[in-house]
């Protein structure tokens, strides 16, 4: 007779592994540090280096330096889940590189609350470092809680984006508060604090993380992956080296013909991209090869949509602090950081409603695909710019815009994200090769990133070309790009060989004769 005795990482709670709600409160703390300093970040650059309210001094930067800045912060803070993707398949693991992410975290926001433009720079640093190393693993992590063709992976995902917008919206709405009383340096310093429950959280609750995230060294294994083997493999193969020659040659121009940090960027993609080629080629059968390569495509995806959704920490932080009526009902003024509260509310509310439409929707045999999924994302996130349009034609009509645009806005973007990120995050997991997960993860980490410096140069844009004609411009590509996925959708489709076709519900105790 088998054991029917769950163990502690087993069990499970409102029909979910324990696990997931530890990695969920760890991540939500994560978020609020990250979001609370999203939030802050471009309005503290643009305030006047002598103050010109209670918040105190900023540093003085025009909008378009902001933004600047902005892009590549927010660009950096993912591109470094590659590397940390690696770092964690190759030494610690998933789950140390988790506790030691978090812990650079907690410095980086206490070096934070140091007035000195040294320590402004340094932080940020020090917090790219920490979320490259914690991002990709932790949800490397909820996906390991699951079993192959778990149809609960999909919900465990959704459940776990609760958390992430639980600390956006909890940062949004509290820190902007902390900021008018006390000044900026509180707010950072208050993202700090909230890191470090994060960080306490995550050592206790290790106990409902027993086989998940450990590293196992191999030796000898085929399942072993040489990052050095592939890149050497490179030179004997002359179809992906004359790719890669032409990348890199791109690059070198890039370097010359734009600022020395974008030929840094395109440097390190060609690099990535060398590897991403080599794997593909090294992969020992074709249902891996065709996975892989819908796997790419779907980050394309991914970087069209954060390029557009992103602009709610920049261009639209910026419309909202300038140019949008905060008056509520003449009573008092809504802090511009408390508006991005809207889509982290929204998300709470709908996640869990739109995660069971959709599983209900695939129980019924209907189209409900993870890439038909993230194709409807990008079409519904980008009809919330068409509010954004509103906006723009209210303030040239009148001087001013009503903040029922901005909420309609949100909250398409929201229904937009929930039908994108939580998915795409549980479709890396269906199709990865296991030995390279953490790396994937990576990868689509800095393919959201690459969307987060999008967001910003086209935030850019704006002092050019003026919001209407970026607002309309996202909006009509955004809605293209979206039909064009789901015109491809059968032949991609075909390419995951039935990876979704499958999936049922499935506990702990399934393997246990009960």
């Amino acid at each position: 007779m088998a054991n029917s005795t769950l163990e502690t990482h087993q069990k499970e709670l409102w029909g979910q592994p324990i696990g997931l709600y530890v990695l969920f409160l760890t991540e939500m703390w994560e978020r609020f540090s990250y979001y609370g300093m999203r939030a802050l970040l471009v309005l503290y650059m643009t305030t006047s280096a002598l103050g010109d309210d209670d918040r105190g001094a900023g540093l003085g930067w025009t909008s378009k330096e902001a933004l600047a800045l902005y892009g590549w912060y927010t660009m950096l803070v993912y591109v470094m889940s590659i590397p940390g993707g690696m770092i964690a398949d190759k030494l610690i693991g998933q789950k140390k590189a988790v506790l030691y992410g978090a812990i650079i975290l907690c410095l980086g926001h206490g070096v934070l609350i140091l007035t000195d433009i040294w320590a402004f720079y340094t932080g940020l640093g020090l917090v790219i470092l920490g979320v490259g190393l914690l991002k990709p693993n932790i949800s490397t992590m909820v996906g390991g809680l699951y079993k192959e063709g778990d149809i609960r992976r999909d919900k465990g995902f959704s459940i776990f984006y609760i958390g992430i917008n639980t600390g956006s919206l909890l940062a949004t709405m509290m820190i902007g508060g902390v900021v008018a009383k006390w000044g900026w340096h509180a707010g950072f310093g208050l993202a700090g604090f909230v890191m470090v429950l994060g960080l306490i959280n995550y050592i206790f609750g290790q106990k409902y993380l027993t086989q998940v995230g450990d590293f196992v060294p191999r030796s000898n294994d085929v399942d072993e992956v040489s990052y050095g083997k592939l890149y050497s493999n490179l030179l004997v193969s002359p179809k992906q080296l004359l790719i890669v020659g032409v990348l890199l040659l791109a690059s070198i121009y890039g370097w010359y013909a734009l600022e020395w940090g974008f030929g840094l960027l395109f440097i390190f993609l060609t690099a990535i991209s060398a590897l991403l080629i080599m794997i593909y080629k090294e992969l020992d059968s074709q249902i891996f090869k065709d996975r892989f390569l819908v796997l790419l495509l779907s980050f394309i995806m991914v970087i069209i949509f954060w390029g557009a959704f992103e602009q709610a920490g920049g261009l639209m932080n910026l419309y909202t602090e300038t140019k949008t009526d905060r008056n509520f009902f003449g009573l008092f003024e809504i802090p511009t950081v408390m508006y991005q509260s809207l889509n982290a509310g929204f998300i709470i509310i709908f996640a869990t409603i739109v995660a069971g439409f959709w599983a209900k929707r695939k129980l019924k045999g209907k189209e409900a695909s993870s890439l038909f999924k993230m194709a409807l994302g990008i079409i519904i996130m980008g009809f919330g710019f068409l509010f954004m349009v509103f906006a723009a034609m209210e303030f040239e009509k009148s001087g001013t815009s009503s903040m029922i645009w901005l909420v309609l806005a949100y909250f398409f973007h929201t229904l937009g994200e929930l039908c994108l990120s939580p998915v795409a995050l549980s479709f890396i997991t269906k199709l990865a090769p296991v030995k390279y997960a953490s790396l994937m993860m990576g990868v689509y980490f800095a393919a959201s990133g690459l969307g987060n410096k999008l967001a910003g140069l086209v935030g850019e844009s704006a002092s050019n070309y003026g919001e209407y004609s970026v607002f309309s411009g996202i909006l009509i590509f955004t809605v293209i790009i979206g039909i064009l996925f789901v015109l491809l959708l059968k032949p991609l489709k075909r390419l995951t060989h039935a990876a979704e076709d499958n999936e049922r519900v499935m506990h702990a105790n399934d393997n246990l004769g009960l």
